[in-house]
């Protein structure tokens, strides 16, 4: 539903269905639930919910979770803007093989967080 591939894209029925895996603990589902809670499509914009949602796939590995989650930190929406935190993420973002975690991570180091 979220791309609208074989389907009419309809970000409302992604976000229900997202819901769905992402109370059963799935990790993909979670972020992508903060994707949408970030962006605003399919549901109410709200920092803080996609914050928890990231929080939840991050504490399970998701790279791309902790990832979004830096970024969260980096910007200040849905938490206290903390680049040292922000950092912390990132670098687990990029243990787990993310690059765009690891050039962050570089960034704020050379930055001396």
């Amino acid at each position: 539903y979220e791309s609208g591939k074989g389907t009419r894209q309809d970000y409302a029925k992604a976000v229900e269905w997202y819901r769905k895996a992402a109370d059963q603990g799935e990790p993909y589902a979670q972020n992508n639930l903060g994707v949408m809670y970030e962006s605003g499509k399919g549901t109410r914009q709200d920092y803080a919910k996609a914050v928890e949602w990231y929080r939840k796939a991050a504490d399970q590995g998701s790279a791309d979770a902790q990832n979004n989650l830096g970024v969260m930190y980096v910007s200040g929406k849905g938490v206290r803007q903390s680049y040292r935190t922000a950092k912390e993420w990132f670098g687990k973002s990029c243990d787990e093989g993310n690059q765009n975690g690891c050039n962050k991570y570089r960034v704020l180091n050379q930055a001396g967080y």
